[in-house]
């Protein structure tokens, strides 16, 4: 493996297993992709698993979707050694 984020697309240290559909879901490890660290906390503070299995279960899909988008955009400008503060979104937080 050449430790390029699926998501972002930059080179880092070591990726993450991404269920692309949720183990809770329904998923396995036949659904996975290999994301870097940021691109996974932000995956999970943006969406809930309930929404990822729904509508949003392939790379291709997440990349097109403007949430995503817009932290894609940043992230790509960021070096790998650079640890991204993520914010989770209204509809993801613990009450």
């Amino acid at each position: 493996m050449n430790n390029i984020c699926q998501l972002c697309d930059r080179k880092v240290d070591k990726l993450t297993k991404h269920h692309l559909l949720p183990r809770e879901e329904g998923g396995n490890e036949e659904h996975i992709s290999y994301i870097c660290s940021d691109c996974h906390r932000q995956i999970h503070a943006l969406y809930t698993n309930k929404e990822l299995a729904i509508r949003l279960d392939s790379i291709y899909k997440l990349k097109d979707d403007e949430k995503i988008n817009k932290y894609l955009k940043f992230i790509k400008k960021q070096p790998p050694s650079k640890v991204a503060t993520i914010k989770k979104s209204r509809n993801v937080r613990k009450s």
